[in-house]
């Protein structure tokens, strides 16, 4: 141990205030639940690997831990591959059939199953991962968002059970967000939203969005006005006022509506450093930004 810590610039005294630091917040989590929502711009085989190992300490100290992961960049990929056009409207992506058959091919045939093999090799001779789609057990029930976007769909329902009984078992559920309606028609959801809804129907004490940024910029053009802490009602004021870039607000519109429906803190956190939920979780700075629902920001720690 000395000599990893020499490894690594830290003296035993060092490692020694860290555990101590960490040791309150270990404590405070042990038994509750945590949704982390990682973006396709985070994923690489680094942040994957940080990702693993940082959720597999989080459950060894008793956390539960909820992944839910995109992929629009992987599905560009797809779509390239297969010549089929890209198209958004108000920043969704419009799916038609041949585009649907690429974004479930992608997200539960190609990402989700990397992911849950880079979780499992991780945890060596204990794999707990285990790869569910919104389709899987009727996970996510979803409804048509508008029809002009074709099979783009909205969280209607969650059935918690299917999660909570993984969790149960030990094991680290990783979520591909593809729903499907009542009927069994699947449909392409926004991760962001889908996190949220998830968060919200399993009781999530903590919500965090690894994203391909620092967090939210006061200046998207200087990546030192981080806002560390910001209240829902702010968060709502930066939107409506035009300070947040196109790509941020899915991502802040989601965290406002977990807070709003019960999870204590929602954060955005830049998924690109190495163990920053390990950071947010269990050191007094943090990192990112922290969005709770109300209140001063006297509350916000």
């Amino acid at each position: 141990m000395t000599q990893h810590s020499r490894l690594h610039g830290l003296t035993p005294a060092d490692t020694a205030n860290i555990l101590v630091e960490a040791l309150p917040y270990v404590k405070g989590f042990a038994g509750k639940t945590i949704v982390v929502k990682l973006g396709g711009n985070a994923i690489d085989a680094e942040v994957d690997k940080a990702l693993a190992q940082d959720v597999l300490l989080l459950r060894q100290v008793g956390v539960r831990c909820i992944v839910v992961h995109g992929g629009g960049p992987q599905i560009d990929e797809t779509l390239q591959a297969f010549n089929i056009e890209r198209k958004f409207v108000d920043g969704l992506r419009v799916t038609d059939a041949d585009t649907l058959q690429a974004v479930r091919m992608t997200l539960v045939g190609k990402v989700n199953r990397d992911l849950v093999a880079k979780f499992n090799v991780e945890a060596a001779d204990n794999p707990v991962a285990v790869g569910v789609s919104g389709e899987d057990g009727g996970l996510l029930v979803a409804r048509q968002v508008k029809s002009e976007l074709g099979f783009v769909g909205e969280v209607e329902q969650v059935r918690a059970s299917v999660l909570t009984r993984l969790l149960d078992e030990g094991l680290v559920p990783v979520v591909s967000t593809v729903g499907a309606d009542r009927s069994g028609q699947p449909y392409n959801i926004n991760a962001d939203a889908a996190a949220c809804a998830i968060a919200a129907a399993v009781g999530a004490e903590k919500i965090v969005y690894l994203t391909a940024a620092p967090g939210l910029l006061e200046d998207p053009s200087d990546p030192d006005s981080l806002i560390p802490r910001l209240l829902a009602s702010e968060a709502e004021d930066m939107i409506a006022s035009g300070k947040i870039g196109d790509g941020m607000i899915p991502k802040l519109t989601a965290c406002i509506s977990a807070v709003l429906e019960g999870v204590p803190r929602a954060h955005i956190l830049d998924g690109r450093i190495a163990h920053s939920l390990l950071i947010e979780m269990l050191t007094d700075e943090g990192i990112g930004t922290m969005i709770v629902k109300g209140g001063s920001h006297a509350d916000a720690g």
